[in-house]
């Protein structure tokens, strides 16, 4: 018989209702039974003591809210009655005693990636077009035009709408009821490509709104992370465009590489427009170099690595109340295996951390990173406060629709990604992994504003959890979507990879779904499977401009 409901923590004084539950169903626990005060929708959450106002709401053993007003025994938490509250944090306080899965199975294991000279290995193999300037992203999609389709990388589109037909209808005289009535959705797989450089996964063009204008801090922050992008090991070279006059200029760019690579050797072309005898000679010199790299980019080829050269970018987004309890921590699971291989995995959304900083604090392997964490988790939260904003405004209507009514009860659900493994190192927006092991990176609770930020600081595969559904990618990580409920699955699985659904109706594990999991991260590491983010060619990029987004 399926579980009606969980108590995710034995701390906790709320339970998770799994399924719908009626008003005066029973609930029984080992020392309590009670019956329901009123309906419970599956994923929200409801008490097993009274509450009075001000007391203390816990889940997952912390605490994630308050009540606003009393709150009967066998009731529903929700907006009305409790408001957010996190715990307060400041040092260590102890000290992460780790007790890490078994990994005989796993430590062995490896994919077939694209080798880098500076001994990283790339999952996929792309060349960037890239604008250092908003004012570029014109002729940027004048080459696009010009390569993608030339050279066998444009996509059959998975959807075609035939307006067409809606025309033919309303010139013959339908009826406004005959036009609704009509189908002009068709669906298809992707066609076959014949692509002259079969070796080159694709060329990838980051427009974006940056560069110049706002603050200077945005257009060296921009360069740093564009120099991510390209010091990537899923990127084998690049072609950048400057007009000239922007303040994202050419010498920064170069230096933020530098600082990620003092070795840099791969192909990169550099043009700036205002230097140039006319628009025409710049683009055709954009083109002819970018074709020259591309043979260049085709001479690597697939080779097998350990597994310990995946960088795991751990992501959520459109949660609901099953993420924390299925989805999120299957994930950590997975990192905790890739960790104990010697493997990396990279924690992003600092907004979605509020409530569980202390917990994350305690697992820092030293006291600096941990102070490093706390300083800029404080100063995040008090730049948001300082715009009359806050952590405690981040769920969005679908999370609170869904069952995560608080900041903290969303956080440290989201939290649960990061499995348990120690914190190796703490980087701000930009930084570039260095340390193996679970890293924590400051990114906005913003989806594509936090893939951006995990790809440009060096995952080299992303996996993104929701409840709700979301058909975010990015360009150059392949993101693998994984549902929490099996509902979503079932209607979204022409965007959505993986199912831990099966998690909440009991027939899996979180450990079993880690472990498939891993499994199909290394089919899509090694090329053997393309997740639907990369088939759908959904190659989100926004760069993130450092003022509040939670």
């Amino acid at each position: 018989m399926k579980q009606a409901f969980l108590k995710v923590h034995p701390k906790d004084n709320v339970l998770a209702a799994l399924q719908d539950l009626k008003k005066n169903s029973e609930i029984s626990l080992p020392d309590d039974n009670f019956m329901l005060h009123e309906d419970i929708p599956a994923k929200h959450k409801f008490t097993i003591e009274d509450l009075n106002i001000g007391e203390s709401i816990i889940m997952y053993g912390v605490l994630v809210g308050k009540a606003l007003q009393f709150i009967k025994k066998g009731s529903r938490i929700s907006v009305e009655n409790t408001e957010h509250a996190s715990a307060e944090f400041g040092k260590q306080n102890s000290t992460l005693d780790w007790q890490k899965p078994d990994v005989t199975n796993w430590k062995t294991r490896t994919f077939n990636g694209f080798h880098r000279s500076d001994g990283k290995v790339g999952t996929m193999n792309y060349w960037l077009v890239i604008p250092l300037v908003f004012c570029e992203n014109r002729n940027v999609e004048v080459i696009k035009e010009a390569l993608e389709e030339s050279l066998g990388y444009a996509k059959k589109k998975a959807i075609h709408i035939d307006v067409e037909s809606l025309i033919d209808s309303y010139k013959n005289g339908a009826s406004e009821k005959e036009i609704l009535e009509k189908n002009i959705v068709q669906t298809h797989d992707e066609r076959s490509i014949s692509r002259l450089f079969p070796n080159v996964d694709g060329i990838k063009f980051l427009t974006h709104q940056g560069g110049c204008g706002g603050t200077r801090e945005d257009s060296e922050t921009l360069c740093r992370l564009l120099a991510g992008y390209i010091c990537h090991p899923n990127v084998a070279g690049a072609t950048v465009l400057s007009l000239g006059c922007q303040n994202a200029q050419i010498p920064l760019l170069k230096e933020s590489i530098k600082r990620n690579d003092p070795d840099f050797i791969k192909p990169l072309f550099i043009f700036e427009q205002q230097d140039s005898l006319s628009e025409k000679r710049f683009i055709e010199e954009a083109v002819k170099h970018t074709f020259v790299g591309l043979i260049e980019a085709n001479k690597n080829v697939r080779k097998e690595a350990g597994i310990e050269k995946l960088v795991l970018g751990l992501e959520c987004g459109g949660s609901d109340g099953f993420s924390g309890i299925s989805a999120n921590p299957a994930l950590g699971y997975t990192s905790d295996l890739l960790v104990s291989c010697n493997g990396t995995a990279v924690l992003s959304e600092f907004p979605e951390l509020n409530g569980v900083e202390q917990e994350l604090i305690n697992r820092c392997t030293t006291e600096t990173i941990a102070k490093k964490f706390g300083g800029i988790m404080k100063s995040y939260s008090d730049r948001a406060e300082a715009v009359g904003s806050g952590f405690k405004n981040n769920p969005s209507p679908g999370n609170i629709k869904d069952g995560l009514i608080t900041d903290a009860i969303k956080s440290a659900g989201a939290a649960k990604k990061g499995g348990t493994s120690p914190v190796t190192d703490v980087l701000d927006y930009t930084e570039i992994v260095k340390n193996k092991g679970l890293n924590l990176l400051c990114t906005p609770g913003n989806d594509v504003e936090s893939t951006t930020g995990l790809a440009g600081s060096g995952s080299n595969i992303i996996v993104f959890t929701t409840g709700l559904g979301t058909p975010t990618g990015n360009p150059i990580t392949p993101v693998i979507k994984m549902s929490s409920n099996n509902k979503l699955f079932q209607k979204m699985n022409d965007i959505i990879d993986f199912n831990a659904g099966s998690i909440i109706s009991g027939e899996d594990t979180i450990e079993s779904i880690g472990e498939s999991l891993l499994e199909y991260i290394i089919k899509v590491a090694s090329g053997e499977a393309v997740p639907h983010a990369v088939r759908l060619g959904q190659d989100d990029f926004i760069p993130w401009k450092r003022g509040v987004s939670l």
